[in-house]
């Protein structure tokens, strides 16, 4: 048999070997995040039906992704985040579970066809979806096998065989499981959903969980300066292309120099509501909880009490809801900061409603956190006064 045979119609050195297949588990990977995740399941963007259909097709040959399937799974997670009905969830299953069998719970999720009736909706339902792409899924698979093998031969046994992995393992396994439990936090949402790392370079952005969680409409996972985001760089070129539109990202708080409290504070304070309870997490909770660690020997640490005051109730569980409970009633102080965090985002719900009532709230509110005594809250209430809607024309 000729080394020909052997070794395919395309012969490379063992790099070459390496890098066509991390480029191939890429593609894979930007399909999933921009066509499956950012456009299908929350609509953060519209693809060129173009770059749509090859992304469809993609995942098709590659990996026999069904979006229909993909899609319900995605958005039941969302709804039910870290809940005993969320199909994946590392705080139900466990995080081994989750890391080495998250695939196999997604399958067991998308197979229903009640999760795909309700949460599927919207996503492509041509004639190729019907009669191809949804209906025979694993040909696709079995012509990317013998294309691999038709071009690399041998070696593209494993090319194959780390291509297959991939996607079920950091997809899936990585990012439903670690990206639920290990990480940093930016914003105390109602799930667990963590930043892996602050730089989502292997999983095409993917590994900034927290972020999305916060902003699942947003076509951008990145929110700090210093997190990295490749798909939306791809984002970014695919507009400039004119091949693709973003609805919606993420807002960035507009601030000026303390100004008169009015409509526009108020709309702007909702628009940027999750940085706001993170700033009041930053400036005045924790700051008040370090005072109450140095001042009574008896205290929580300053770090395990402020965690319970960040955390929202559904993640600290029964035995974290009494500890929360008893600091409370033994700390006057703690009951004052969580009593105007809760009132400050009564302010923001009325601001939909009836946004002039909404101003009045938010005067009162910033003149009693003014008078309070707490300085934590008198600064932070001169701080509310220099948030602006963002000027037209700024990118949020």
């Amino acid at each position: 048999m000729s080394a020909q045979v052997l070794y395919g119609l395309v012969k490379l050195p063992l790099a070459g070997y390496a890098v066509v297949t991390f480029v191939l588990i890429q593609v894979l990977f930007l399909g999933i995040t921009l066509f499956l995740h950012r456009e299908q399941a929350h609509d953060a963007l519209e693809l060129h039906p173009a770059v749509r259909h090859f992304f469809r097709f993609w995942l098709w040959f590659s990996s026999g992704t069904i979006t229909k399937q993909w899609v319900a799974v995605h958005r039941k997670h969302h709804v039910h985040a870290d809940q005993p009905v969320d199909p994946h969830s590392p705080v139900i299953y466990g995080l081994k579970a989750v890391v080495l069998t998250g695939y196999e719970l997604y399958v067991a999720a998308a197979r229903d066809p009640v999760v795909q009736d309700h949460y599927g909706r919207g996503t492509p339902d041509d004639w190729i979806e019907r009669h191809l792409y949804s209906r025979f899924p694993t040909l696709g698979l079995v012509l990317f096998v013998v294309t691999e093998l038709v071009l690399f031969g041998i070696p593209a046994i494993v090319m194959v065989a780390v291509h297959l992995v991939a996607q079920p393992f950091f997809a899936a396994g990585v990012i439903n499981g670690l990206g639920h439990a290990v990480g940093y936090r930016s914003f105390e949402t109602d799930s667990a959903a963590t930043n892996i790392v602050p730089w989502g370079l292997l999983i095409a952005g993917e590994e900034l969980h927290n972020n999305h969680h916060a902003f699942p409409r947003s076509a951008r996972f990145s929110v700090q300066r210093w997190e990295v985001d490749p798909g939306w760089m791809v984002v970014r070129l695919l507009s400039v292309l004119g091949l693709a539109r973003v609805k919606y990202v993420a807002p960035t708080p507009h601030r000026v120099r303390e100004h008169a409290l009015d409509i526009g504070t108020v709309q702007a304070l909702a628009v940027n509501r999750m940085h706001v309870l993170r700033d009041y997490a930053r400036r005045v909770i924790r700051p008040v909880c370090r005072e109450v660690a140095e001042h009574d020997a008896n205290a929580p640490r300053s770090a395990r009490l402020s965690q319970l005051l960040v955390s929202h109730p559904k993640l600290l569980g029964e035995e974290g809801m009494r500890r929360l409970h008893h600091a409370l009633e033994q700390y006057e102080v703690l009951r004052a900061v969580v009593d105007f965090r809760e009132r400050l985002q009564l302010t923001w719900n009325e601001a939909y409603v009836n946004p002039g009532n909404a101003v009045l709230q938010l005067r009162e509110w910033c003149a009693q956190a003014e008078s309070s005594g707490i300085r934590g809250l008198r600064e932070f209430a001169q701080r509310l006064r220099t948030y602006l809607p963002a000027p037209a024309g700024l990118e949020a």
